[in-house]
């Protein structure tokens, strides 16, 4: 089964073009894209946007660092 759909690849398609002839901007900045994998993922984002058949996207997760203060220590009492 396709992960992708027609509609996805449609746009992406044409975001690549965009890309090709150097009119393709990213959104917040309004930056000319000057990375072929960053105007894929804009073109993915969008079919995301508009319901069209694209896998979820992948999210890092943040690994917890166990130090020597959050561990739990037996403390000695006072006698």
């Amino acid at each position: 089964m396709a992960k992708y759909g027609k509609a996805a690849s449609k746009k992406v398609k044409k975001v690549m073009r965009e890309y090709k002839r150097g009119t393709l901007k990213s959104g917040r900045s309004g930056k000319k894209v000057k990375s072929r994998k960053q105007a894929v993922a804009i073109g993915l984002s969008e079919a995301r946007r508009e319901g069209d058949k694209v896998p979820k996207r992948k999210t890092s997760r943040k690994k917890s660092k166990t130090s020597s203060s959050n561990r739990t220590t037996k403390r000695r009492t006072k006698k």
